[in-house]
């Protein structure tokens, strides 16, 4: 590796910390680079057996807590803590509790009381689906960048989880962030996962950001038959696949069970945020309900950043503030959605918080034939309001490849414009091989329909180049098939290190590693 040295740039109100060692983005636009692909890398994901140990529940006449998750709320003072207690006990009484204290402490000397709920997801008529009691306490008054212990449960019944930690955010300020922080897309539940799961928890992350895909539980229906998805494409002629495959309103709902027992090791010491994509729709056949496994089995500070839809919020990570949007509800100038972006942008402290960090599932700017522009309603609407607030980075799933933009805004090099980062390829589906690019790739919308994933958001705005440019575009910096996440590490007011990290190497080792460098002084905030 490089060596690295330092020298520091007074400018109009900001100090500039100059890192020598690795690319940054001000060295750009960078010519557009494919990587090859790896001929020793199966693209084919294998899901793991249902008899996997870590699947299995817990065999316990108590009411053991399991699936156990830590997220954040809006500020550094306070986290929620989330876990299930079994379906078989359904009938019983139970409390939803959380003792805690800093670590290191003697006793656990404070305790927080929260509720649970219980959801319904309609199985076609052949197997209904009702929850485990899923609890969310609150802690508040917690101190920054603090660990604490904790263990969750009813004391009354003798049914309290194990011992466990998390470290709180710091303070919102420019100069306070966390260490790591990792970012990772469609991860699913195969033999991809696991890789990538031990890869994260090597690197010690202090707050993960999972980005859709989560159980895949949409790809069974509700008698466990899986469905074979991966050579569904929307552009060919079997949309009615599609529809079955992608809108079938049958799930397998004990995936998600497996999902959280499997994640546990991570979610309940690391304060994870979960953003919901595509699997986690799951319409129901009674009521249209969508997004009911999602939104009752994760917390969100939905109500403490003002929205009051699991579906798109914010919170700060220290000196960074993250906002959650949602690809798969409506996004136009007159939603929910939309009033509430804006207002959330408006009130940004960018003394305090000078990064703004935005995310959702379906890319805006991935140049693979997977979904290839099937986000351009959603861009049309939005990407004024984030690009007129200088969000300084987008990450995005849905794709099962890896890819970073150059700055880019409305398909043209802009210095001002987010970087754009497609993390889709968590180990949940097929990897994407193929781009929109390549000869006879371009995808036809005109066989798109007007239900679920294929045609959701493909109403197609005016762009000023070609629909399918004929080599790799230039807002197109780095992209690569392979399985992996991505790292984040904010160094300062203007400096973030940005990693991805393959599976097959080695966890310490990056394949694309970049500075992605802030300029205030010459992008200032125009609303």
């Amino acid at each position: 590796m490089k060596s690295m040295s330092f020298f520091v740039v007074l400018v109009p109100s900001v100090i500039i910390i100059v890192v020598h060692g690795f690319s940054t983005t001000l060295e750009g636009p960078f010519k557009p680079e494919t990587a090859s692909l790896d001929p020793n890398l199966n693209p084919v994901a294998f899901d793991l057996p249902e008899s996997d140990p870590s699947f299995v529940e817990p065999n316990s006449k108590f009411l053991r807590p399991e699936q156990i998750s830590v997220s954040l709320s809006y500020s550094f003072d306070s986290v929620w803590i989330s876990w299930v207690t079994a379906e078989k006990f359904q009938s019983g009484s139970v409390q939803s509790i959380v003792q805690y204290s800093e670590f290191d402490v003697v006793s656990r000397n404070k305790t927080a009381k929260g509720h649970y709920l219980v959801y319904n997801q309609d199985g076609n008529g052949l197997k209904n689906y009702t929850s485990g009691k899923i609890h969310h306490v609150q802690l508040t008054g917690l101190k920054p960048k603090t660990l604490y212990q904790y263990r969750c449960g009813d004391p009354s019944l003798s049914a309290m989880s194990k011992e466990h930690y998390f470290r709180t955010m710091p303070k919102s300020t420019s100069e306070d962030y966390p260490h790591r922080i990792v970012v990772a897309g469609d991860l699913g539940l195969t033999y991809n996962t696991s890789t990538v799961l031990t890869h994260i928890l090597s690197n010690h992350p202090d707050l993960v950001v999972l980005i859709g895909g989560f159980s895949y539980a949409d790809t069974y229906l509700a008698n466990k038959t899986k469905l074979d998805c991966s050579s569904c494409q929307c552009d060919q002629e079997t949309s009615s696949y599609c529809d079955s495959c992608y809108n079938s309103r049958e799930s397998y709902q004990p995936r998600w069970d497996y999902w959280g027992r499997f994640m546990e090791l991570l979610t309940a010491n690391v304060p994870t945020m979960m953003v919901a994509g595509e699997h986690e729709i799951e319409p129901q056949n009674n009521n249209n309900l969508t997004f009911v496994a999602y939104s009752s089995r994760f917390s969100f500070p939905s109500n403490e950043s003002g929205s009051f839809s699991p579906l798109y919020y914010s919170f700060n990570a220290g000196g960074a503030h993250f906002i959650v949007l949602n690809s798969y509800t409506p996004y136009d100038n007159s939603s929910d959605q939309y009033v509430w972006l804006e207002s959330d942008l408006r009130n940004i402290n960018r003394s305090e918080t000078p990064w703004v960090v935005a995310t959702w599932s379906l890319p805006w700017y991935s140049t693979f034939k997977g979904y290839y522009r099937e986000a351009e309603s959603m861009r049309t609407n939005l990407e004024d309001l984030l690009y007129s607030y200088r969000v300084d980075i987008i990450f995005n799933g849905q794709v099962d490849a890896y890819e970073r933009s150059n700055r880019v805004y409305n398909y043209t090099l802009d210095q001002c414009g987010p970087v754009y980062i497609t993390t889709g390829a968590g180990g949940g589906g097929k990897l994407d091989i193929e781009h929109a690019d390549d000869p006879g790739n371009c995808p036809d919308h005109s066989q798109k329909n007007s239900v679920g994933s294929c045609g959701f958001n493909s109403t197609l705005g005016h762009v000023n180049d070609e629909f399918c440019p004929v080599s790799q575009p230039d807002y197109s910096a780095y992209r690569e098939s392979s399985f992996g996440f991505g790292m984040l590490e904010v160094k300062n007011v203007t400096h973030a290190l940005w990693s991805w990290n393959r599976n097959q190497n080695f966890y310490y080792i990056a394949a694309d590693i970049i500075y992605i460098v802030r300029q205030p002084d010459i992008c200032p905030v125009y609303t």
